[in-house]
């Protein structure tokens, strides 16, 4: 007796969903009231956005679509730092990976890192591993992110990993922002002091030069000298201005565009007197404490130093980590290589070795980095202090020059008579 055998159809695999990009939508309309109400809401498209006001009986009359710089917003570090934290949170309380970013989502107020986060989660029920995920946006997670998750995914410990990343990041933002605030703090009120010379020249100089039009008599090279400057500034302020921003921009674009200009610009930064020590030593502080956290995550040296190099901010500091890396690559040690370079400072050399011998090497990092952070938090509070003085003196001789000037044919009037 023959047996048929029915031929059994081949099932296709299930598509894996699509992704949701999210989006603000603004909407207007009228309560059971008869209110105008509006507001807005997030959502990946319009009908979420007429099912959500529907089931709150609001009678639409208008959707739109924020785009551009006031859509979503942007992601910043503290948003990443923030979400790092939370979901190692929501992992150790025994949360499963996909839920734990849901839930994370919407604890979170900024729509860009809400719509990032939900977007994580959408890779990761697609199939995607974590760091898979995250290494789908290179512009938000850098590689030492990725790579200490996908370690965390290997060992088994992604909530420790995880708090590690954001306790990183949180030190890291701190010097940064410590930096930031040696190199910006006398560039602001420099100038604020130009700003306020360049409106006394083309405001109130002008007064005065119609009143001594009426004196006839010669003015003190001082005062000619101000009246001229005012003439000049009042002649050509705005195509002084576009000098100024085509300069700074154009600046930028070499640094960005070309490596030699950027190394160049760079090597001149860590001469610049004090400034230049606080960025050295912020740089440093920043090697050690990536190469800490890196390597004793279980990422090999090679591979952590290339995430180091990227951390520094530097291109003199990452062309030695990128020899270091070499020399280490070929089997010499860490200490050695970092003293061929000459870049790095005797004590943080030495820290390295010893902890290269002891087998703590994290831990001596780890160490070199507290007292390299240490160090620029005391040079830019001696920095600050050192400053306000020198910047009120300069910034008074400048318009104290101006008023001085102005007065001193008045003055030259009142000793004649």
């Amino acid at each position: 007796m023959a047996i048929t055998l029915k031929s059994a159809k081949s099932v296709k695999p299930a598509k894996p969903p699509r992704r949701v990009v999210m989006h603000r939508w603004q909407w207007r309309g009228k309560n059971l009231r008869g209110e105008v109400v509006s507001g807005e809401l997030i959502a990946g498209h319009i009908g979420d956005v007429r099912k959500e006001l529907t089931r709150q009986k609001i009678i639409v009359k208008r959707i739109t679509r924020k785009t551009g710089m006031f859509g979503l917003g942007r992601v910043k570090a503290r948003d990443i730092t923030l979400f790092s934290r939370q979901l190692a949170t929501m992992i150790r309380a025994g949360v499963p990976l996909l839920q734990g970013c849901k839930v994370v989502a919407e604890t979170l107020k900024n729509p860009a890192m809400r719509n990032l986060v939900e977007t994580l989660a959408n890779d990761i029920s697609a199939g995607s591993s974590f760091s898979e995920a995250l290494a789908k946006h290179p512009s938000r997670f850098d590689r030492m992110f990725i790579n200490m998750v996908a370690a965390g995914e290997q060992a088994g410990a992604l909530d420790k990993m995880l708090e590690r990343v954001a306790s990183y990041r949180e030190k890291i933002e701190t010097l940064k922002g410590r930096v930031k605030k040696a190199l910006y703090y006398p560039t602001a009120v420099v100038l604020v002091g130009i700003a306020v010379t360049a409106l006394l020249l083309v405001k109130v100089v002008p007064q005065f030069e119609s009143l001594f039009q009426g004196f006839g008599a010669e003015l003190p090279a001082f005062t000619q000298f101000t009246v001229h400057l005012s003439q000049l500034t009042q002649a050509y302020w705005w195509e002084a201005i576009l000098v100024i921003a085509a300069a700074i921009f154009g600046l930028r674009q070499a640094i960005k565009r070309s490596p030699a200009f950027a190394y160049r610009a760079h090597q001149l930064m860590l001469k610049l007197p004090v400034l230049g020590n606080i960025v050295d030593k912020g740089s440093i502080a920043r090697f050690s404490r990536t190469l800490a956290t890196t390597f004793n995550a279980g990422i090999p040296l090679v591979e952590a130093l290339d995430t180091a190099a990227g951390a520094t901010g530097n291109r003199v500091h990452q062309r030695a980590i990128a020899s270091i890396r070499e020399d280490v690559g070929s089997g010499q040690q860490l200490n050695f290589a970092m003293r061929r370079t000459r870049i790095f400072p005797v004590m943080a050399v030495q820290m390295v070795s010893i902890g290269e011998e002891a087998g703590e090497l994290d831990t001596m990092l780890d160490k070199v980095a507290e007292f390299y952070e240490e160090e620029v938090d005391n040079q830019v509070d001696a920095l600050t202090s050192l400053l306000e003085p020198f910047i009120l003196v300069v910034l008074g001789t400048m318009v104290g020059g101006l008023v001085v000037s102005m007065y001193l044919p008045i003055f030259q009037m009142g000793s004649a008579i």
